[in-house]
């Protein structure tokens, strides 16, 4: 059975304790629930199986029943918080707990590099700018941010870039990229970061509506009524047309200025309800 902090489900993890524990004695279901304090003998296996829910108090019990060390009951506390979470801010900031906790015991959680890239804006823009500045200190490259932002948020960004391998930092302390781009790819955790990072590029769009000459922004938009087969095509076009901006941008090598492409197409009307009712 692998490591608690190698975990993302904590429903998972009881239906594996179960089966590890099973496969070496006679350990049953109601064991399982009696050592945890339920009177149901199946509460646990249907747990397990998605149809129940544990409260936290609840947790710390089968936490408990499991023998599990301080810092994996915390762990797996997070878990359950996470499951039960309603909103992104609330599982961004159980998964946020989560890797502190693997990363203060030396543990290495699958997609946690990519989950604190696309966490805040500073990553993504700071790994463009930095090497487009050779040379430049912590406040400059913070100057140079818009909005402006702190030397020592710079700092940690640049250090958590080189200690993830998205960047590389050479004997004078300039910056090289270890690949020319980054992508999300097949990961659990990391659309949680997305979704806020969309957040976070849109609030600075808006800003640069006023705080950007109109000579170095470009805003437009359509409002559209279309079939579902059309908004199907609409979106392989999108998906292509950002394909084509990504071979510009990495055809060269210079950056004068670092920008931020954000493509929106959502619905503006609630049509379809009327339809399937």
């Amino acid at each position: 059975m692998k490591p608690l902090l190698e975990y993302k489900s904590y429903r998972q993890y009881i239906a594996d304790y179960y089966a590890n524990r099973k496969a070496r004695s006679s350990f049953s279901w109601q064991q399982f629930a009696t050592m945890a304090g339920f009177s149901s003998p199946v509460y646990l296996k249907y747990v397990s199986e998605g149809r129940f829910n544990l409260s936290e108090a609840a947790a710390e019990r089968v936490a408990q029943a499991m023998h599990l060390a301080e810092y994996e009951r915390k762990f797996f506390i997070e878990m359950v918080k996470l499951d039960h979470a309603k909103s992104d801010r609330e599982k961004r900031a159980a998964v946020s707990r989560m890797l502190s906790i693997a990363e203060a015991h030396k543990a290495k959680i699958v997609d946690a590099e990519s989950f604190r890239f696309f966490e805040s804006w500073k990553n993504p823009v700071l790994r463009e700018l930095a090497p487009a500045m050779p040379g430049a200190k912590p406040l400059a490259l913070a100057h140079a941010c818009r909005p402006e932002i702190s030397a020592a948020e710079v700092s940690e960004s640049l250090s958590f870039l080189v200690k993830a391998n998205l960047l590389q930092k050479d004997k004078v302390g300039n910056y090289k990229q270890t690949d020319k781009t980054v992508t999300t790819g097949p990961m659990d955790f990391t659309p949680l970061a997305v979704r806020g990072l969309h957040r976070q590029m849109g609030e600075i769009a808006l800003d640069a509506i006023e705080g950007v000459p109109q000579d170095e922004r470009h805003f437009s938009g359509l409002t559209l009524g279309i079939t579902r087969e059309a908004y199907e095509k609409i979106v392989q076009k999108i998906a292509a047309f950002r394909k084509e901006i990504i071979a510009i941008a990495t055809s060269e090598t210079a950056t004068d200025e670092v920008y931020r492409l954000n493509v929106q197409f959502f619905p503006m009307t609630n049509m379809s309800i009327n339809k399937k009712g």
